[in-house]
């Protein structure tokens, strides 16, 4: 009785959440499953262990040995936030890099080729060069999905002129606690803007036809939940992230699904569970929410990947895990280092008859689907980078579409006395702040590498400082001080000011307060006696505090990326703000999740 009341609520609840996002009335005409004589037929070909290697994806960093890619028949490889290639991260060495393991599948009995994985979040951003879009935080307030799909676009096309085949993106969490270290990945707090923006993102990744040369699988991520995990569930009893979400399935379902339900229409081919919980029970572990829900419900048609060693999570013996993750669902596993026990444990699982080979096959059959999809395995086309697309890499053109990114994304949040737009003929403009001439600031996490980094981090860019120069006029002179102090005589002041690069749960804050620092440095502004504008980069709505009446003007630009110079359009009036938020402000750390006390709701954004 319980199980069945549960399917037909869970019927309702998705039916209803189909109406609410607006879905097609259809699925995409190829669906993957379309696929599936090729695949089988395949399949029936296969050894135990060429199946068990179709499922393994080690890190590249850990394949000391690349004779293991033969040796084990592995079908695919990811490189981590920070694991370069050993040249360098030259979008030359990444090219070389994605060649030289693509040529070791040729030379395996059945030629499947290596697909590749990447974090390209926002741009091809493990890459020196790449344009680096504004974080999903930001796009959020834009409440643009075609422009969404356009970045989406670029960025694949960036991606597959290193050869790499498959992006862990997008990012359809829902944060709900902005103290959370992800919350700039998704898009808003609001599941509608989720599901609309995430739905752009895929099909900007993939096109209309993932055999395209151009397109890039995406994967949605991470199922389900991981926005709403409780502040102290985290392990070791401190933060948010990989935490526990406890809510009932209704809530469940009605705040985290529908990104999911929208990616799934559109025709997502991989879907990567989270590290978080639902009620003590690990994602990567729910059998309830990998088969029933995603697969039997839903009619997920790809392949499920598990998270970064997200299998060490789930049991202390690691075969263990292996079993409780595979049975539940899991189709291929994320081992960076540990891809060789993987293989043992689970081929030792099957043949002891703990993981049924039923389960193998789906899972192969799934991962098939999708390579033939790609047209991976289409005789006769080349499965090494065409370095052709290599012209447009990182082109004026793509960055101008980032530049404009920043410009719809910036939302203004205070204008007193006209201060904003700035004149680009004004004698003298002080600009201050630790994050004015830093571009690895600007850019946020998930820069070159995994956690980011403060200053040149990359090539190609524009900080804000150098922005505002290139903006005024010959006449105007632009002074700068870190600390803010020295503005006396000048016509105005700009302080940017905000956070430092940070990724996951290092970036999980009890206090969300500005930084001694950045007040200081818009105290040493103010005190000489100027209007002052204030441009906070961050990845999440900060307690403002003192900073808000001192300033006269105040702009959330959020991380906007490696094109500072769509900041400056706002500001000195190129282009009006037009961005809404997509997260309430708190106002207090008190009032944190009080949205109704919020100092600025859902939506806010004022206009020149």
């Amino acid at each position: 009785m319980r199980k069945t009341s549960a399917k037909v609520w869970g019927a309702v609840l998705t039916a209803a959440i189909a109406v609410a996002v607006s879905l097609p009335a259809a699925p995409p005409a190829k669906t993957l499953a379309s696929f599936d004589p090729q695949a089988k037929a395949l399949l029936a070909r296969m050894t135990l262990e060429e199946k068990i290697g179709q499922m393994t994806q080690p890190d590249q960093e850990y394949v000391k040995d690349l004779a293991d890619l033969e040796k084990y028949a592995i079908g695919s490889v990811l490189s981590g936030g920070s694991s370069d290639p050993k040249e360098g991260n030259s979008l030359g060495a990444w090219t070389d890099m994605y060649d030289r393991i693509q040529q070791h599948s040729a030379k395996t009995r059945l030629r499947i080729p290596i697909l590749y994985g990447v974090d390209a979040l926002h741009g091809h951003n493990n890459v020196l060069g790449a344009v680096i879009f504004p974080h999903n935080v930001g796009l959020g307030c834009a409440r643009n999905a075609a422009l969404v799909e356009k970045i989406a676009r670029i960025t694949a096309e960036e991606v597959r002129a290193t050869g790499i085949q498959w992006t862990f993106a997008p990012c359809v969490a829902v944060p709900q606690d902005v103290r959370w270290g992800r919350t700039y990945e998704g898009f808003g707090e609001d599941p509608a803007l989720v599901q609309e923006l995430g739905a752009a993102a895929v099909r900007g990744l993939q096109g209309e036809d993932l055999a395209n040369p151009l397109a890039v699988l995406a994967c949605a991520k991470h199922y389900v939940g991981d926005g709403g995990t409780a502040f102290g569930s985290a392990r070791g009893g401190k933060g948010l992230d990989q935490g526990d979400t406890r809510v009932d399935e209704a809530t469940l379902r009605r705040i985290h699904l529908p990104g999911y339900v929208a990616a799934i229409r559109e025709g997502v081919g991989t879907i990567m569970p989270s590290y978080s919980s639902w009620n003590g029970v690990k994602c990567s572990a729910s059998k309830r929410l990998l088969t029933e829900i995603l697969k039997q419900e839903l009619g997920f048609q790809g392949f499920l990947i598990s998270d970064y060693n997200a299998l060490d999570q789930l049991a202390p013996d690691f075969k263990e895990a292996i079993a409780i993750s595979i049975n539940a669902g899991m189709d291929m596993a994320m081992v960076p280092e540990r891809y060789r026990e993987f293989i043992a444990g689970l081929e030792g699982l099957v043949k002891e008859g703990k993981v049924p080979m039923a389960r193998i096959d789906d899972a192969v059959t799934r991962i098939l689907r999708v390579k033939f999809a790609l047209g991976m395995m289409d005789q006769g086309r080349s499965q090494l980078a065409d370095r052709k697309l290599q012209k447009s890499f990182g082109s004026a053109e793509h960055r101008a579409v980032a530049r404009d990114a920043v410009r719809q994304s910036l939302v203004l949040l205070k204008n007193e006395r006209g201060t904003l737009p700035l004149a680009k003929g004004a004698a003298r403009i002080h600009v201050g702040g630790k994050n004015a001439d830093d571009l690895g600031n600007q850019c946020g996490g998930w820069t070159i590498d995994w956690q980011g980094k403060s200053g040149a981090v990359t090539s190609g860019g524009t900080t804000i400082l150098a922005a505002i120069r290139k903006a005024v006029g010959s006449a105007t002179r632009v002074t700068f001080a870190k600390d803010g102090t020295g503005a006396a005589g000048a016509a105005v002041g700009v302080v940017v000011i905000g956070e430092k690069p940070y990724a996951e749960f290092d970036g999980d804050r009890a206090d969300l307060s500005l930084a001694a620092e950045d007040v200081a440095a818009v105290n040493n502004m103010k005190a000489a006696g100027i209007p002052v504008v204030v441009v906070l980069l961050s990845g999440r709505p900060l307690i403002l505090g003192e900073v808000l009446e001192k300033a006269d003007a105040l702009v959330a630009a959020w991380l906007p990326g490696s094109e500072g110079e769509g900041v400056t359009d706002v500001l000195f009036g190129d282009f009006a703000p037009t961005g809404k938020l997509s997260f309430s402000w708190p106002r207090t750390m008190q009032q944190l999740g009080e949205r109704q006390a919020a100092l600025f709701a859902y939506g806010y954004g004022l206009k020149y």
